[in-house]
C-alpha cells in the first residue's frame, strides 16, 4: 500500500529545493548580466578613432571613422579597406 503522506511531503520537499536552486541561479545570472552590461557600456564610451577593435565574429580592425549620433562606424580591416559596421558589433578593444 502506498503511503500518500510520505509521497506528498517528498514532493513538497523537492519543490522547495528546486525553488531555492532556481532563486540562486536567477541571482547569479542577474549579477553576471549587470556586470556584462557595465563592461559593454564602458567599451562603447571608450571607443574612439585609432583604437584597434575585435568584432563579435573575431575580425580585427582599426576605427577610422565614427559619428557620435550614428550607430555605424568605419573600420579599416586591411590597408585601404574600410567597412561600415554597427558599433554594437564591437566585442573588445584590443591594446
Amino acid at each position: 500500500m502506498i503511503n500518500w503522506e510520505v509521497v506528498l511531503w517528498t514532493c513538497i520537499t523537492l519543490a522547495v529545493i528546486m525553488g531555492v536552486i532556481g532563486l540562486v541561479l536567477t541571482f547569479i545570472s542577474a549579477s553576471n548580466m549587470r556586470k556584462r552590461r557595465k563592461e559593454v557600456g564602458d567599451l562603447h564610451t571608450t571607443l574612439a578613432i585609432g583604437k584597434r577593435v575585435m568584432f563579435a565574429g573575431g575580425i580585427y580592425g582599426k576605427v577610422v571613422r565614427m559619428n557620435d549620433t550614428d550607430e555605424i562606424i568605419g573600420v579599416e580591416v586591411a590597408p585601404k579597406t574600410v567597412i561600415d559596421i554597427s558599433r554594437f558589433a564591437v566585442q573588445e578593444i584590443v591594446d
